[in-house]
């Protein structure tokens, strides 16, 4: 093993060693080289006064070599801050503005030690990243049954990790906290389980209360108590868009330092909280008590994004970094929040006006981009190829009995028309 790895390895044995039988296999070799081409690069940055031969990119007139039929669209921005590559843990001024908005809209976050997020390609390459720091063969990722596809992908398909679900709503249509309990617990001799926890929720648009919030925190904490090692992921893409009276922080700062045998690791970005999802800028951030261990993930972190991607695009960070910095931010942000709020309001004043009697129930939803129906007398694959090939309209089918729908790419004013016509759509297929 890599003296470098041996000793990130020793770090977080020492400060905490219940985290490091967290580490999957690859987790405990990676390292982010101290000695190489860019620690190398970064030292003659620094330096190198007369000459600077060292990192791959072309320079010409002291600036980037760059084209100017790109750099005309894009003359708002020096060179500088487009072209060159971006440093493996992400802009610095980008990761510093992050975590200041973060602490910002997580109060809870004031009096905990949390690392400086670490910039990654989007909310799917954070995620990948928790799978190949934590997930191993016949490791348990825990999760609802009502979730994104690609959490299987990424922790089922890439790393073998078993998959093992709850139900998402309990008898009284709240979060299913002891579902989430029972199935910790019916792992327990697998000694370690990572928690995925996604609020507001994709499919469904739900996120819970507060006393649920603290319900959840319960099963989590009685399952470290009991002996589990618990690496709870917040996946948080939707973060931000909450339009009625559920938590309106993420429970990553809950979660801080509850336990020894728990790890919240929060994977966010701009990609959806700024409308920006071509841009690929997520984050990632862990809580411990100790810098030393923060440090240490860090850098196995960036080990894993120096070994994979190198680093993530600059120009998108840049762009990012310049619309938090922005005067104008706030209030554009919130313009777009009460569009938002709005067409999620529309949906469930046209849902129970009462209007499509009992055949357009739907699951609980009060935040986020979508919201999902509940199916009774029509197979959701069979209504949604329906609507599709009779309609032209495009829905999610999910299983057999939920359908997807995002609200957030229909205009207010076109919101009766789309549930007018699912509703003609399953009387057609129910005559």
């Amino acid at each position: 093993m890599n003296q470098l790895a041996q000793q990130l390895n020793e770090t977080i044995q020492q400060h905490n060693p219940n985290i490091y039988a967290m580490l999957s296999r690859l987790a405990q070799q990676i390292y982010f080289p101290k000695e190489g081409i860019l620690s190398q690069s970064a030292e003659a940055k620094s330096k190198a006064k007369a000459f600077n031969a060292t990192i791959g990119i072309a320079t010409e007139g002291n600036t980037p070599m760059h084209l100017s039929v790109i750099q005309d669209t894009l003359s708002a921005y020096d060179p500088a801050d487009i072209y060159p590559y971006a440093p493996p843990a992400g802009k610095p001024e980008l990761r510093k503005a992050w975590k200041e908005k973060m602490l910002t809209e997580n109060p809870s976050l004031s009096n905990v030690t949390i690392s400086n997020p670490i910039v990654t390609n989007a909310l799917t390459h954070g995620l990948s990243i928790v799978a190949d720091l934590f997930a191993d063969e016949g490791d348990v990722v825990v999760l609802p049954e009502k979730n994104w596809e690609n959490y299987e992908l990424t922790f089922g398909i890439r790393r073998n990790a078993e998959m093992v679900y709850y139900p998402l709503y309990n008898d009284n249509w709240k979060f299913n906290s002891a579902g989430l309990r029972d199935a910790l617990l019916a792992n327990k001799d697998k000694g370690k389980a990572i928690v995925v926890l996604n609020f507001p929720n994709n499919p469904t648009g739900y996120t819970p209360g507060r006393e649920e919030g603290e319900q959840i925190a319960a099963a989590l904490l009685e399952a470290a108590e009991a002996g589990m090692r618990l690496v709870v992921v917040t996946d948080d893409a939707y973060f931000g868009l909450f339009f009625e009276d559920s938590m309106h922080e993420s429970l990553f700062g809950k979660l801080a330092s509850i336990h020894p045998n728990i790890l919240p690791i929060k994977v966010d970005g701009a990609t959806k909280e700024e409308y920006v999802w071509g841009f690929r800028v997520g984050f990632i951030t862990y809580a411990a008590e100790s810098e030393a261990l923060l440090a240490a993930l860090e850098q196995k972190t960036i080990g894993i994004i120096r070994a994979t991607i190198s680093s993530g695009p600059h120009p998108s960070q840049t762009f990012v970094l310049h619309a938090l910095n922005s005067p104008e931010y706030g209030a554009q942000k919130q313009a777009k929040f009460n569009l938002m709020k709005a067409r999620a309001n529309k949906v469930k004043e046209l849902l129970d006006s009462g209007k499509y009697g009992d055949v357009l129930s739907y699951y609980p939803f009060n935040s986020g981009y979508f919201m999902c129906l509940k199916l009774q007398n029509v197979h959701a694959e069979t209504l949604r190829t329906h609507l599709l090939e009779q309609y032209g309209v495009g829905t999610i089918a999910l299983g057999d009995t939920d359908l997807r729908v995002a609200f957030s790419c229909i205009e207010e004013n076109q919101l009766e028309q789309l549930f007018d016509t699912i509703y003609q759509g399953i009387l057609d297929l129910t005559k």
